[in-house]
């Protein structure tokens, strides 16, 4: 293996600005991750910058599986580009009233 290989890249380690509960999604600069357990204020913890998984989303407005989908500055799923940080697409369809969707994390 190469000498300067650091780690596979899938969990990112991060100091937390607020409280992050464990299945929070964690905005890392323009990286939309979620936290792999509870995180105070200060200290160290694990982000997943990777997979599918189930994260809140907005009420208003559905969601095409396939369809680029943004982070909220409020941790909900949006389809809307505007003030929000991208986070990946959709992994399944969601109606308007729906409020959480299988999103696969990408950057």
């Amino acid at each position: 293996m190469a000498k300067n290989y650091i780690q596979a890249g899938e969990v990112l380690t991060i100091t937390a600005a607020a409280d992050i509960a464990s299945g929070d999604p964690v905005v890392i600069e323009d990286i939309v991750g979620v936290s792999l357990s509870d995180v105070p204020t200060g200290e160290a913890g694990a982000v997943q910058i990777i997979g599918v998984w189930n994260l809140p989303k907005v009420s208003a407005g559905a969601i095409n599986q396939g369809e680029k989908v943004y982070l909220t500055p409020g941790g909900n799923i949006t389809a809307t580009a505007s003030g929000n940080t991208y986070a990946g697409f959709a992994a399944m369809a969601a109606a308007d009233t729906v409020t959480s969707i299988h999103v696969l994390l990408a950057h």
